[in-house]
């Protein structure tokens, strides 16, 4: 087994786990498939050029954002932030399950998770 298929299977098992912690919060399930594209908007950076589109999507597709939302669910305790927190994070692991990664400013075919 390559290390790629190894990042690529633990980030399945990821997603399952956080799909299965979302419905144990008895959140609308409905929801989370509806919600679970959104962090794509960020490609919207690609129209400007590569480098702010792969800056732009890095930084959507990075764990820093959706970390951040859950240390302020922990402060403020709004459900809504865990809800965002959880949906953002099993898309970072379904992308990554399916082969797409940060992307490299030179194409956006170039993923780190294709490198490994």
């Amino acid at each position: 087994m390559t290390i790629n298929q190894v990042v690529r299977i633990e980030n399945g098992v990821a997603f399952a786990i956080s799909f299965y912690i979302y419905t144990q919060l008895d959140f609308p399930i409905w929801l989370f498939f509806v919600l679970l594209f959104i962090p794509d908007i960020t490609m919207i950076g690609y129209a400007m050029n590569k480098k702010i589109g792969a800056n732009v999507y890095n930084l959507g597709h990075s764990f820093v954002l959706p970390l951040l939302l859950v240390i302020c669910y922990f402060l403020f305790f709004n459900e809504y932030l865990l809800l965002i927190s959880i949906i953002w994070m099993a898309h970072i692991f379904m992308d990554r399950l399916l082969g797409f990664g940060l992307k490299y400013q030179e194409s956006f075919n170039k993923t780190h998770i294709q490198r490994l």
